[in-house]
């Protein structure tokens, strides 16, 4: 049965606070978010960057949160979307926002460090503001390549300090410091307490340190169509760095 907007509306403040701003049938669930149409303003730069016909594909949205972007891949088509989040809060407005867009999606409970318990591949992986969250972020992506990610990974963190990137370089002198210096080298900022009021904001990579972090755990950088925005394609790890991570449960 069809909601009326008031039914929307009334649904929408018993789910909030909400953090992605969806449209649900002309009711806005963060209108006054302190980015904007967010995450909307985001998704239009690198919109054009994925197929616009996801026929016969599928996907998982890893930290799916409200559902905004589980919503635009079924939306083009997708045959199969799952979007998982840890937060119980988020995957209730995820389920809301695809009952009212009218949408086949599957959402599940499930930590980023048990991707391997899915048992399953997916065409394109999201992982769109997750990292930055993580206690153990390059295992998070250790895992996502090694046991979910088949073809695309759609990469998203945010970047704090330099946007200058240095050319990858091999191995250098234990007394050569410069490098550490310069603001184009990888850094990923700990943050001890919290961040912009968020106690699990853990780490605050500057961008050298995305790159490097998503080339260390096996992935191609194809392109960068926003500032904070990564599509990569699953490769073979860098030499040296062969470290994988066994499923649980014997899980492929």
């Amino acid at each position: 049965m069809k909601l009326s907007t008031q039914e929307i509306q009334q649904r929408v403040e018993a789910l909030g606070p909400w953090f992605h701003n969806l449209d649900l049938s002309g009711v806005a669930t963060a209108p006054d978010h302190f980015l904007g149409d967010y995450p909307r303003v985001k998704w239009r730069h690198f919109a054009g960057s994925l197929p616009q016909d996801l026929s016969g594909k599928s996907v998982l949205d890893i930290g799916c949160n409200g559902g905004f972007y589980s919503l635009e891949m079924k939306r083009r088509g997708a045959a199969r979307v799952l979007g998982v989040d840890f937060d119980d809060d988020y995957l209730a407005q995820a389920r809301f926002a695809a009952e009212v867009a009218g949408l086949d999606i599957a959402f599940a409970k499930l930590s980023v460090y048990d991707v391997a318990a899915l048992r399953e591949r997916f065409d394109i992986v999201l992982f769109m503001g997750v990292l930055y969250h993580l206690r153990h972020p390059l295992l998070a992506l250790d895992l996502i390549r090694e046991h979910v990610v088949d073809n695309l990974l759609v990469f998203q963190s945010m970047q704090r300090g330099s946007a200058e990137v240095d050319p990858a370089v091999g191995d250098r002198d234990f007394w050569d410091v410069t490098p550490f210096e310069r603001p184009g080298y990888p850094r990923l900022h700990f943050v001890e307490h919290s961040y912009a009021q968020d106690p699990t904001n853990w780490w605050v990579p500057n961008a050298a340190c995305v790159e490097a972090m998503l080339r260390s755990a096996g992935f191609e950088i194809l392109s960068h169509p926003e500032a904070e925005v990564y599509v990569c394609r699953r490769a073979g790890r860098p030499a040296g760095e062969g470290a994988v991570y066994p499923a649980r449960n014997g899980a492929a």
